[in-house]
């Protein structure tokens, strides 16, 4: 038998090389190549000599930090002892190396990706750049500049307050600001509120939940790109229509350095090679358009209805042997506003998929005031938080910074849509032909960065803004101690920058989505109504009104509602010592930014429930009233879906330890508030309306189909009788509230406190809605001493408890060492019920857990 040889001696191996390489298929060059410059960085203040290690991306508090020449800010007060870092300016510096084949390239920029704010680039000691924004991405060509080898980048941070008060100073009348900017806390020149005259995130200057920590630094990455012959500047994936197929079309800006009459452009979906077609480049910008069509496609869903399939676009533009591509994950879903005249005012709802989707989330403002801090884990830990709360949106409020992409392709993937606003937020700005054109460019930036995100749904122009000019007094303040001249110049910049400018930016670069132009808001220039538009309703809190108001003040969209609590015991523990441990010491009222935070708190306490038996108590019982105050508020919009369709409570996370408006504190233990916006936000919700003689029971569906159920009603004392009961098989209808249950309370027809009503929604067997309903206001109800046990049982990766009870457990709170947070908390129990709930192991081991493990209820913090 012949025996081939299969080895290839090298001889062969070259001679078939050579061979390919002539045929003239060699595979094309790749037209770009990126470096980020993150070493070596170094920093200092200009009044300094001495240069140290810092970190970039970061900032100049967080660099003093690592360095050990501050204290930790959030600790105690030692936020106030630091007001001095933003009054000096600072210096970065690095250096490079640049390869020769670098140099070869026709084309090397410096792309800034985020400078915090007013900087001035120096590269090879030769000024490249200056910027005054922090949300604008600027890039330069810069090869003329560099030099083989050891190249060097100097960044100059000037204060952003210096800067500031020149501005302030040069205007020659007071631009109206909330009292947010918290300018005596920065030992500000004259308590000057400079907040609006620089681009920049205004949750530094302070905020009612914030401190006062203004930042300088280069807070997003800085990238050497070189190129030649073309690259893509932008890739744009626009939806025009989806039926049995999806329309789209991919526009795709090119920079070409020469002409090419014979470039190609290839469409990739998922890998595979969809579309190809020739194109023509002409020296310059290009901007191509190619349709292309996916059969069958398959929609994405908002979390609760479906499905997010994502598809990856990718466009491939080759020219001259030189290929760049560029690929976004997009879903392919219809989303729209609908705002219709109706017998109430106007409808203001989003369609998705041509469903009518009632919104169910929270507002988000930035994870830390450090902004380099919050990472991809922390991005995941919020967002995976608010889709196993059953939201399906989340707002990006004013006063940050528009996110960095890691939040929106995790919204992208986990069906969380979102508000956008641009960021302006409680307050009126310049209107200067530079503050304008500079709005313009950052709006262009960011529309374009963000606008591939299949979860964006709505562009918005501001927080407030037009509130605090018409409801807050701010118009009639300028008139009467400025002129009305003033206040016409005032209002002209705000028509400018959010009737004009902005909604300009969305229709040419992002016209597929709504443009709303200020939060609450009618229309165009048309204040906050509840017939139309969204609301902001902060009657409860800042007015004091009780929280049934939420049944009454029923809007179109509740875009901002809320009511606040403290962190749990063990997160007040990080930032305070033992002698603060006292609502009213100095260091819990510096951890309070509201200006009627702690005893508003107290107040309404004192209304729901009784008197708290110590420090650590009344932290766990504010969680108890935050709860209680949101429930009811969720439950009316839910319930009233006819008017009102949308339910966004203010806010869903913090940026620092603090008593706040959140339902997941800085460190991100879940409050009370998050396991019950969790309850309240299923698609399944039993609700009750109280009238004069009876107590109406509603069930809310969000599903897309009817169900057939049974709606099962126990009347039950706390140690466990059942008085009463009541069974009705009804049918759930799609996307809908409807009443299905009238109890009459003179049928009920003994005390209320000691009594309950126990509502299922039972589809078989399973339970997919349950509700309790108490007849008393929480602090008439007579408690029994629940009688509760608990074990523990250890998992491969995570610890159960196991909770037992022989009478009714009001809120039962489980704590321990751990950072995690439990599968349920604040729950209550009906007698002789049992309860299993779980927690990641983490590091702690078996008898640590056991060790740390805490079980309380609402009786064991009642005043002995």
């Amino acid at each position: 038998m012949h025996k081939t040889n299969t080895s290839l001696n090298p001889l062969f191996l070259i001679l078939i090389l050579i061979s390919f390489l002539s045929c003239g298929n060699q595979p094309d060059s790749v037209s770009v190549s990126e470096i980020k410059l993150k070493e070596n960085w170094k920093f200092k203040s200009t009044n300094d000599i001495e240069w140290n290690e810092a970190t970039v991306p970061g900032t100049v508090h967080t660099d003093l930090i690592d360095l050990g020449t501050i204290e930790d800010p959030f600790y105690r007060l030692n936020e106030h002892n630091l007001q001095w870092i933003d009054k000096e300016d600072w210096e970065y510096k690095t250096s490079f190396n640049v390869s020769g084949a670098t140099l070869s390239d026709q084309n090397v920029e410096l792309d800034f990706a985020g400078l915090d704010t007013y900087a001035s680039v120096y590269l090879n000691d030769s000024l490249i750049l200056q910027t005054d924004n922090m949300f604008r991405n600027y890039a330069v060509e810069v090869k003329r500049l560099l030099k083989a080898g050891e190249n060097k980048l100097r960044v100059l941070l000037e204060s952003p307050i210096k800067k500031g008060i020149e501005k302030y100073d040069a205007t020659p009348f007071q631009i109206p600001v909330s009292d947010n900017d918290l300018s005596k806390i920065g030992k500000v020149e004259g308590e000057k509120k400079v907040s609006v005259f620089t681009r920049k995130a205004g949750y530094h200057f302070g905020w009612d939940w914030g401190p006062r920590l203004v930042t300088s630094g280069i807070w997003r990455p800085i990238t050497l790109r070189s190129w030649s012959n073309h690259k893509i500047e932008d890739l744009f994936i626009q939806q025009n229509s989806i039926d049995k197929k999806a329309s789209l079309t991919a526009f795709i800006e090119v920079m070409s350095n020469k002409d090419d009459e014979g470039a190609q452009v290839e469409i990739d979906v998922n890998g595979t090679p969809f579309k190809t077609a020739e194109v023509k480049l002409t020296k310059g910008q290009n901007t191509l358009n190619i349709p292309f069509e996916i059969e069958n496609p398959e929609l994405w869903w908002p979390n609760g209805m479906g499905e997010q399939v994502l598809y990856t676009v990718e466009a491939k533009v080759t020219s001259n042997s030189y290929t760049d591509s560029k690929s976004h994950k997009i879903g392919l879903r219809t989303i729209e506003l609908v705002r219709q005249p109706d017998s109430i005012g106007a409808s203001f709802y989003f369609k998705v998929n041509g469903h009518p989707v009632f919104m169910k989330g929270a507002n988000y403002i930035p994870q830390d005031v450090f902004l380099t801090r919050a990472k991809e884990p922390q991005y995941k830990h919020i967002l995976s938080s608010a889709k196993e709360a059953n939201m399906n949106m989340i707002r990006v409020w004013g006063g940050g910074i528009y996110e960095n992409d890691e939040f929106y392709q995790l919204c992208d993937e986990m069906g969380l849509l979102v508000w956008q606003d641009f960021m302006f937020a409680c307050a009126m700005f310049p209107g200067d032909e530079a503050f304008l054109e500079n709005v313009r460019q950052e709006a262009i930036d960011n529309v374009k960065r963000l606008r591939n995100h299949t979860s964006i749904a709505l562009w918005c122009g501001n927080n407030e803004n037009l509130s605090a000019w018409e409801n807050w007094g701010w118009k009639d303040n300028v008139t009467k101690e400025q002129s009305k001249e003033v206040a016409d110049t005032i209002w002209k910049a705000y028509d400018d920058v959010f009737h004009k400018i902005l909604p300009e930016v969305v229709t040419k670069y992002d016209n597929s989505r709504a443009y709303w132009p200020s939060s609450p808001g009618s229309d165009f220039g048309e204040k906050e109504s509840h017939e139309k538009g969204d609301a902001h309703y902060w009657m409860v809190w800042w007015g004091k009104e009780p929280f049934d108001n939420y049944n009454k003040a029923i809007p179109r969209f509740m875009s901002e509602y809320g009511f606040q609590s403290f962190p749990e015991f063990a997160s007040v523990k990080k930032y305070t010592a033992p002698e603060d441990h006292d609502i009213y010491s100095e260091v819990m009222k510096s951890h309070q930014r509201s200006s009627i935070g702690n005893n508003t708190i107290e107040e309404y306490m004192l209304r729901h429930y009784k008197k708290p038996e110590d420090f650590e108590s009344f932290l766990y019982v504010s969680q108890l009233l935050q709860s209680h105050g949101i429930k009811i508020g969720i439950e009316a919009h839910r319930r009233n879906r006819d008017r009102c369709m949308g339910s966004l409570y203010w806010q869903i996370n913090d940026c620092w330890p603090v008593a706040s408006w959140s339902s997941i504190d800085y460190y991100g233990k879940w409050k009370a508030l998050h396991y019950s916006a969790k309850k309240s936000f299923k698609t399944f919700l039993i609700s009750h309306e109280n009238t004069e003689d009876n107590i109406d029971l509603f069930v809310i569906s969000d599903s897309l189909k009817n169900i057939n159920a049974k709606l099962k009603v126990s009347l039950i004392d706390f140690e466990g009788n059942e008085l009463q009961q009541w069974e009705e098989d009804i049918t759930v209808e799609t996307n809908n509230s409807n009443k299905y249950l009238s109890l009459s309370k003179k049928e009920l027809g003994r005390k209320s406190k000691d009594v309950l009503l126990s509502v299922q929604l039972l589809l078989g067997d399973k339970v997919v809605a349950d509700n309790n309903i108490y007849l008393s206001p929480f602090k008439k109800l007579d408690f029994p001493s629940p009688e509760l046990t608990y074990s523990v049982k250890e998992n491969n990766d995570s610890f159960e408890v196991i909770v037992k009870t022989k009478k009714l457990a009001k809120d039962v709170f489980i704590s321990s060492a751990s950072d995690e947070n439990f599968s349920d908390n604040y729950f209550d129990m009906l007698p002789n019920a049992e309860k299993t709930v779980s927690i990641s192991k983490n590091s702690l081991d078996l008898e640590s857990f056991i060790e740390s493990l805490k079980v309380v209820t609402l009786v064991d913090s009642y005043e002995k």
